[in-house]
């Protein structure tokens, strides 16, 4: 199997902005005068859009209740908490690598497309994707719908298409597209639980993707040849 588009999730792949997120998921139920989850309980939902984390993190509550809640998440991501966030080392070498090897990019995640754009304004990456897709623009992980969009942008099929991502939402988003997926090791969910979903490898950092590739790429020339 031979790839030409390679789909990255943000959170937990390319940046590390798991307590940043928990800190304002947890401030934001106590702004709304609700007991908190778990710090585990709430690392554990990133990856999914805030309207299907929301209903994980408070599953007793009505839509209006789980609004709230949402609206003083996003105000305090945005706008007010000052929790770090920063690319996983090698982010950056690894995406200029990668474009320069002809690979098309992509980013697929449960961010706000507010939130993805912020991230990659900070960052500086936005030149690096042809596509990106978010959660409040489509339909949240393990849903396709996000990769599928992806594909028909940039007109290439399953076959040739790698989802990158280090939870199971993500891999499972993979499986419901029918593209191969690549799991990392280092984000939120365990390699135990990421290999449960049968990824084709999971890597222990970013550098390594470039070099992943090729070997895909090697083992798939040869049996051409064979």
């Amino acid at each position: 199997m031979s790839f030409a588009l390679l789909c990255f999730d943000w959170d937990g792949t390319l940046m590390d902005s798991q307590a940043r997120i928990v800190n304002c998921l947890l401030a934001a139920f106590a702004d709304a005068g609700q007991p908190p989850p778990t710090r585990a309980a709430a690392a554990d939902i990133i990856g999914l859009g805030l309207d299907e984390a929301m209903a994980r993190l408070w599953p007793a509550a009505d839509a209006a209740q789980r609004r709230l809640v949402a609206g003083h998440y996003r105000q305090r991501f945005l706008f007010a908490d000052q929790t770090p966030t920063a690319l996983f080392p090698g982010a950056r070498e690894t995406l200029e690598r990668l474009r320069a090897q002809g690979y098309l990019l992509a980013v697929a995640t449960g961010k706000s497309r507010r939130g993805l754009d912020l991230s990659l304004a900070e960052t500086g990456l936005a030149g690096f994707f042809q596509a990106t897709r978010c959660a409040d623009e489509t339909a949240s992980k393990p849903d396709p719908l996000m990769l599928l969009e992806l594909m028909d942008a940039l007109d290439v099929e399953p076959a040739q298409t790698l989802m990158i991502g280090d939870t199971e939402y993500d891999l499972h988003m993979a499986a419901n597209a029918r593209v191969g997926a690549l799991a990392v090791c280092y984000g939120v969910h365990t390699p135990e639980r990421l290999l449960a979903c049968g990824p084709l490898a999971c890597v222990q950092s970013l550098a390594a993707i470039p070099d992943w590739l090729a070997t895909r790429s090697h083992a798939a020339d040869r049996s051409l040849r064979t």
